[in-house]
């Protein structure tokens, strides 16, 4: 249950760091109101995955998802640029938080 909750604490982080593009600097209520519900819930759920996990793992997979989620939906959403580097890099932040998942089972 612990990594279930890491994960949505994840993809909560992932919500509000693409909310943070629509609150245009914190003016418009209802992009904020969503950023900021999303951010207390992600470190909500971070806190709780914590009482478990490791800091180290726990933070860096959090981290990791939400870099992940943000920089993929800049590609789609945003078109952003989807180069082969961009993406082997992607990869690579992929490849540690599934090596950090498997090292602390």
């Amino acid at each position: 249950m612990t990594w279930i909750i890491l994960i949505i604490a994840g993809l909560l982080e992932v919500t509000w760091a693409i909310g943070l593009k629509y609150t245009a600097g914190f003016t418009k209520l209802m992009p904020t109101l969503w950023t900021l519900t999303a951010m207390l819930g992600s470190i909500g759920m971070l806190g709780l995955a914590l009482r478990t996990l490791p800091l180290g793992t726990a933070y860096a997979i959090w981290t990791g998802i939400g870099t992940v989620g943000t920089v993929i939906y800049g590609i789609v959403a945003l078109d952003e640029p989807a180069s082969a580097m961009r993406l082997a890099c992607i990869a690579m932040i992929i490849g540690g938080i599934i090596g950090l998942k498997l090292t602390n089972a």
